[in-house]
């Protein structure tokens, strides 16, 4: 794609500080990894992090570490990235799907209040795009009903409830940092929490089972080889270095899109802010009237990639996908926003003439759409 969907804001100073530990011959659980932990624990506020090979890896081993398992319940949004109910599913604990706010695209405290049952162990909140969901209300209806809050905050990083990182209000919360996150260390995730004994319970299941004292050979439970590498934290680190510079960036970016598509009524822009909270940008993702179907979204993706410019879907429900699609299972705010989402490229390297591309090629697709709807022809034929 000429204009692609995302893409990482690499410099030289990762490019030395990875080569450089590549020449140290220390490559795991070193002091890169100790750096770069102790860095985004002074950022986010929180007493521990266990950083992890991957977002999906934290969050597995967060379900675990706090004994979620068979029999046990997980009130979680449906319109998110599916690993959140996988890491539920692989303690063979059941994820519960609850609807979410159409305005922040977050769990609606309301809907998960409705759905908590005699087997509920906890509420999983998703700070969905970077905006902080309700945690406050999420918090209270944990405390009512005795239950753990936990957060996925993959995709919040830098983000704000009151002045307080997502991701410290809960019990533990997880951070990822692919490659399209607002920082990057290629792969990689971390586990935030500042509960002692549960930090050190994260450091033994990460590295098969045994613990910092322990002989080399010698494992107290079953565990993981969920490492983060000496070359990853040595990225993260560098990269938490110019984290308030991306955030700003990406957040220049989301002003320049919505300056540009704030005419017309044909689309719903994302939340740019609401009082006590502050975004980090992680996509911008716009979405189409109503009077749209998934049909024509669907065309206008494929019309704008034919174009060069990647645009992407976000999210497909999961409680609609096979592996956890339930007889009964309606959500419909849900499922009619997932209907009409779409991404626009979104990368700090974005310039103001792709903007401006981007912005003129989905006004003609979604012009064009709308005449063919009024004129009987085929969303197809876009």
């Amino acid at each position: 794609m000429r204009i692609p969907l995302s893409g990482p804001d690499i410099t030289q100073a990762e490019i030395d500080a990875v080569a450089a530990v590549m020449r140290s011959g220390r490559l795991s659980l070193g002091p890169k990894l100790e750096g770069f932990e102790a860095a985004l624990a002074n950022y986010v506020g929180a007493r521990y992090v266990v950083a992890v090979s991957s977002g999906t890896a934290g969050l597995h081993l967060m379900v675990r570490a706090l004994g979620i398992g068979e029999g046990d319940e997980v009130i979680m949004p449906s319109f998110t990235f599916i690993a959140v109910a996988n890491a539920v599913r692989y303690e063979r604990a059941a994820p519960v799907f609850a609807d979410i706010d159409p305005a922040t695209l977050n769990l609606d405290p309301a809907a998960v209040e409705g759905a908590i049952t005699p087997r509920t162990r906890a509420i999983l909140a998703v700070h969905t795009f970077g905006v902080p969901a309700d945690i406050e209300k999420l918090a209270a209806v944990a405390a009512r009903h005795h239950l753990i809050l936990i957060e996925d905050a993959c995709e919040a990083l830098g983000a704000e409830w009151r002045g307080k990182k997502t991701g410290t209000f809960g019990q533990a919360g997880v951070f990822g940092f692919y490659a399209n996150k607002q920082i990057t260390t290629g792969e990689g995730g971390a586990v935030v929490t500042n509960d002692e004994k549960l930090a050190a319970r994260l450091r033994l299941l990460r590295n098969q089972g045994r613990t910092r004292i322990g002989e080399w050979f010698e494992h107290t439970e079953i565990g993981y080889n969920y490492r983060m590498s000496e070359l990853h934290a040595a990225m993260g680190i560098e990269q938490l270095k110019r984290i308030e510079a991306i955030l700003a960036r990406r957040a220049e970016i989301a002003r320049g899109y919505s300056h540009r598509l704030a005419a017309g009524s044909e689309l719903l822009l994302p939340l740019s802010q609401f009082a006590d909270s502050k975004i980090s940008w992680f996509v911008y993702v716009i979405r189409l009237a109503e009077k749209f179907s998934r049909i024509q979204r669907d065309a206008i993706l494929e019309t704008m990639g034919r174009r060069g410019i990647a645009c992407g879907r976000y999210f497909a429900p999961v409680h609609l996908q096979r592996p956890y699609k339930v007889a009964g299972c309606s959500l419909p705010v849900t499922e009619s926003v997932a209907d009409r989402t779409m991404a626009l490229p979104f990368s700090n390297a974005l310039s103001e003439d792709q903007i401006d591309e981007v912005c003129g090629a989905l006004r003609e697709c979604i012009e064009f759409a709308s005449c063919s709807k009024k004129d009987g022809k085929s969303a197809t034929q876009l």
